[in-house]
């Protein structure tokens, strides 16, 4: 008989019926290892021609290669820091533009009559669709780049933030008001806190896009980035390095997204536990 069935209150944070945290870590790892060991079997056996598919161990020799002498006239630590200042860069930007308009988009209707049509309108366009017009304004230097990055994750932050901000219980409103706060103390203290763990997704998700928007945005007048590494080794059919470039980039995306998952458990601890 469970806890809840003897009329017991349950535990905080514990979720009855899912498998527990160090499992589902268990999994991910066997997965991993399933798929690597996957690859050296399709390969080793000539399953596949290494022009489609290049061997584990040449897709490591290619990346100690791109670390040494460099491909494309770089380095692969070249290449990473132009992608990464980028990225960074239009994330950075983002947060600090996009998670203010979504508060305000959600505490005023005026603000989300105002920034709600353009939003919407462009959020589901690919970001090559605006690119060329992109180009057409602001030239082919790099910040049309990190301008394009910023639009595709400008976005979805801004409509996490929005969404946190409805989902805020109006009782807590109410309270906060009948306790004597001010207009901006229950913003501060009241909304955005309430709002941060969709912030913290609307995070994750515009940095996934992000990463995605990079090749896009290092295909015009790039000599230097991850992106242009990878295109400019497709041109080439070198698929060792198109594969160790996409390696090297998913790398990248989920180490900040364990970054970024970090950090929500440090700022929102009573997430999961309420």
């Amino acid at each position: 008989m469970s806890e809840r069935s003897r009329g017991r209150p349950a535990k905080p944070g514990k979720v009855y019926g899912a498998p527990g945290a160090g499992y589902s870590g268990h999994i991910s790892l066997l997965t991993s290892i399933a798929l690597v060991a996957l690859w050296f079997l399709v390969t080793g056996m000539g399953w596949v021609k290494p022009l489609f598919l290049p061997s584990p161990m040449a897709v490591y020799d290619k990346f100690i290669v791109a670390m040494t002498e460099g491909v494309a006239n770089s380095t692969l630590a070249e290449h990473a820091a132009a992608s990464l200042s980028r990225v960074f860069g239009a994330f950075f930007l983002a947060c600090a533009t996009a998670i203010p308009v979504g508060i305000l988009m959600g505490v005023n209707r005026y603000a989300r009559g105002i920034f709600d049509p353009p939003i919407e309108f462009y959020r589901p366009l690919p970001p090559l669709a605006y690119l060329p017009l992109i180009i057409i304004w602001f030239g082919i230097g790099e910040f049309p780049k990190i301008f394009l990055i910023y639009l595709a994750i400008f976005a979805p932050m801004a409509i996490a933030a929005r969404a946190g901000v409805r989902s805020v219980s109006i009782e807590q409103v109410h309270a906060a008001y009948a306790m004597g706060g001010t207009p901006a103390q229950i913003v501060w203290h009241v909304v955005l806190k309430a709002a941060l763990p969709e912030i913290f997704t609307g995070m994750r998700i515009g940095i996934g896009v992000g990463w995605t928007t990079l090749v896009a945005a290092e295909m015009v007048a790039s000599d230097r980035g991850l992106g242009f590494m990878v295109l400019n080794a497709a041109q080439f059919l070198a698929s060792d390095t198109v594969i160790m470039g996409i390696i090297v980039i998913g790398v990248f995306a989920f180490a900040f997204d364990l970054l970024v998952r970090y950090l929500e458990k440090f700022a929102i601890p009573w997430k999961g536990r309420i």
